[in-house]
């Protein structure tokens, strides 16, 4: 019984652990996404900026 106990605590604590694991990359993964739309936003911006400027025509 005292086994059954402790068996289900511990599955208990690895589900929590197994939960916190999951959030933390979805945050990551929500991080890496701005971070890559941010980056796309500024090469747009610096297309823009060359074509203004005349630059990268050869």
């Amino acid at each position: 019984m005292e086994q059954m106990k402790e068996e289900k605590m511990n599955l208990r604590l690895d589900t929590n652990v197994q939960k916190l694991e999951v959030e933390r990359l979805r945050k990551g993964k929500t991080k890496a996404e701005e971070d890559l739309d941010s980056l796309k936003t500024d090469y747009k911006k610096l297309c823009l900026s060359m074509r203004t400027t005349g630059l990268g025509k050869t």
